[in-house]
């Protein structure tokens, strides 16, 4: 098939666009560094032309509410356009679990309106919506003070590579007009998960458990960020992924880029 896949270069587009062509795929990698922005409009005809499947994996680059709205707004827009030209059978979006039970944060409202806009669009389509990644989990281990504060919120964490497994499924498939839930293999509070990838990294800071804590500046509760009827599961374990990571290059300290902070933990104070 020919796939292109949008937003290529971020740590989820890098896994997509590797196990896409380990599967004999023709893929475009698309991103602002191949000369594709989404938000512009620019280089989007020619990166669709021909596509069997577009996979949106792109992301802000800022949290902040009016701006990461426009840029979902506007790019979706955009993409949306320039697959109806080309007549693209298959659009796949990758979204956040529980983006719609958070209203008060501006990024999953974002998100939420960005899934709205695909299922209103003429391009049929599939919004994949994944629990957050063991890998943007552990940005919030790095730098700040000698204690971290966070809620003991449930979650069900899921490995990159497994992300970008099950988006590579769909793409390959025909579109489902709706929304699939994946996630990880276990489920873990957030206190500890973050308790674990510090222990893994050698660092002595401590982890307080507190209640009084927003994600992405939204309260939650134990079923916000686990999906009630997920329809695939990763495989990767977390002490696989931390045991794993290790022995690729040291012990893991998470931190994605900033425009990559897809899921990433935000813990403030109420």
């Amino acid at each position: 098939m020919k796939i292109t896949v949008i937003g290529a270069s971020g740590l989820v587009g890098t896994h997509l666009t590797r196990q896409l062509r380990a599967r004999g795929h023709d893929v475009t990698a698309a991103s602002p560094s191949t000369g594709v922005d989404t938000f512009a409009g620019t280089g989007l005809a020619a990166a669709v032309a021909g596509a069997e499947a577009v996979v949106d994996v792109s992301n802000a680059s800022t949290f902040c509410d009016g701006e990461v709205m426009d840029f979902f707004q506007t790019s979706g827009r955009n993409l949306l356009s320039a697959e109806v030209a080309a007549r693209v059978p298959h659009h796949v979006a990758l979204s956040v679990v529980g983006a719609d039970r958070m209203p008060a944060s501006g990024y999953m409202r974002a998100k939420a309106a960005q899934e709205q806009l695909v299922g209103y669009g003429l391009v049929p389509y599939t919004v994949v919506r994944s629990t957050q990644c063991y890998e943007f989990a552990g940005g919030v281990t790095v730098g700040g003070s000698d204690t971290i504060r966070l809620s003991p919120v449930l979650m069900q964490p899921i490995a990159v590579q497994d992300t970008a497994a099950i988006l590579a499924d769909v793409a390959e498939g025909h579109a489902r007009g709706g929304r699939l839930d994946i996630a990880g293999p276990e489920r873990i509070r957030q206190d500890a998960l973050v308790r674990r990838l510090l222990a893994a990294r050698n660092d002595n800071r401590q982890v307080v458990t507190d209640r009084a804590t927003y994600y992405f500046g939204a309260t939650v509760d134990d079923t916000t960020l686990v999906p009630a009827r997920p329809w695939r599961l990763g495989g990767i374990r977390l002490a696989d992924w931390i045991r794993a990571a290790a022995e690729r290059a040291g012990p893991p300290d998470g931190a994605p880029p900033a425009a990559e902070r897809c899921s990433a933990v935000r813990a403030h104070r109420r």
